[in-house]
């Protein structure tokens, strides 16, 4: 069976939790989370949980292992994938991956690079498996999400999810 073959048999439909990483959003201004949380029910995706934790690595660590399995198939988390010193998802979430979705981050940077030029290098987006479950993790400017969401994650969501499942 090919690639299009899985997509026709894919769920489609998810369950989703939405994870926003920052020190300084709340509920009321939490704009990526909430276009995210859009985008995917728009797709008739269903929400399973909506959180915000700070750039805390034990406790998005913490956060993940909490989520059930069998209520969330794909985790996605927007925020701190840069470089700064308080960016730490990207430590935090690749403790706990056990296989990467390598093209996933090259080709958001690339198609980041056509938008944004030479400042996409600084994305460390990543995305994996870790226990049955997809995990994503995008930078948390409303752009970003809108073009991960749109170009990558919601053509394959359930095409990942099939996968995941064989």
């Amino acid at each position: 069976m090919g690639h299009k073959e899985h997509k026709e048999k894919a769920p489609v439909q998810t369950r989703c939790a939405v994870i926003t990483v920052s020190d300084t959003r709340t509920e009321a201004t939490d704009t990526s989370g909430k276009l995210i949380i859009t985008m995917l029910e728009e797709k008739n995706h269903e929400i399973t949980g909506y959180h915000i934790i700070k750039d805390e690595p034990k406790e998005i660590k913490s956060l993940l292992k909490s989520i059930d399995k069998e209520k969330a198939e794909v985790i996605i988390i927007n925020g701190g994938t840069g470089i700064s010193g308080r960016d730490r998802t990207f430590e935090a979430i690749s403790h706990v991956l056990e296989k990467t979705i390598d093209g996933f981050g090259e080709i958001f940077r690339y198609l980041s690079y056509r938008e944004i030029g030479s400042s996409a290098i600084m994305s460390r987006a990543v995305a994996g498996v870790s226990k049955g479950r997809v995990i994503i993790s995008i930078p948390g400017s409303e752009n970003a999400v809108r073009l991960a969401m749109s170009k990558l994650m919601l053509p394959e969501l359930g095409h990942m999810v099939f996968e995941l499942k064989r």
